[in-house]
């Protein structure tokens, strides 16, 4: 039994010293990437609106920035999610917003679990998306005021960027490898040759 016990002692410590190790070089490149991406929107946004805007910093880019440069191999985290639970989750937002605004908790709660659904069925769950639906009901007055251009700019800009600059940082490295699926690009072209249009 004391034999057993200890075995098992072994194996947690080592569990433990596995998942606590410190990789300087990973968490560099996480820095760096994060840093960038949210720099950039930031320095794009001062260009076009001036020092004291920060339209473009949508609150839900921090953790859209948590994912693909801090944990790149979550599902969550591929381009597909990203891109196009943003997209969606902003426009379904907008229109919630545009139909029944005047009722801010419900505007709220619509937008918030119309796009986690969205995102289920079309394959693009992206956690920060809610935040990106939840912002175009209770965001400022300048955010409301862009209706459906919030989610061109700043949405779809920003999140082209995050995703621009984790193509480069987060494949700098030998260890990180950023899609998981290289070719997830060809997924819309395999989908037009299936369904070509008017058939």
């Amino acid at each position: 039994m004391k034999k057993r016990l200890r075995h098992h002692a072994r194996r947690v410590r080592l569990v433990i010293y596995a998942e606590t190790l410190f990789d300087a070089r990973e968490h560099l490149f996480t820095f760096l990437g994060a840093f960038t991406g949210l720099a950039a929107i930031g320095l794009l946004s001062r260009y076009l609106f001036g020092p004291q805007d920060t339209l473009l910093l949508v609150g839900s880019f921090g953790a859209s920035a948590v994912l693909i440069y801090g944990a790149i191999n979550s599902p969550l985290a591929q381009p597909r999610n990203l891109l196009g639970g943003h997209v969606l989750s902003a426009f379904i937002g907008v229109t919630v917003y545009k139909l029944v605004g005047q009722e801010l908790w419900l505007a709220a709660a619509l937008a918030v679990s119309l796009s986690i659904v969205a995102m289920q069925i079309t394959k693009t769950l992206h956690p920060p998306g809610g935040a990106t639906a939840l912002i175009a009901n209770v965001g400022s007055a300048q955010i409301k005021a862009l209706g459906y251009g919030y989610v061109l700019m700043p949405v779809l800009a920003g999140v082209v960027i995050l995703l621009l600059v984790a193509l480069v940082f987060n494949n700098i490295s030998p260890t990180r490898q950023y899609p998981l699926n290289r070719h997830w690009y060809k997924i819309w072209r395999r989908y037009a040759r299936q369904n070509p249009p008017g058939v």
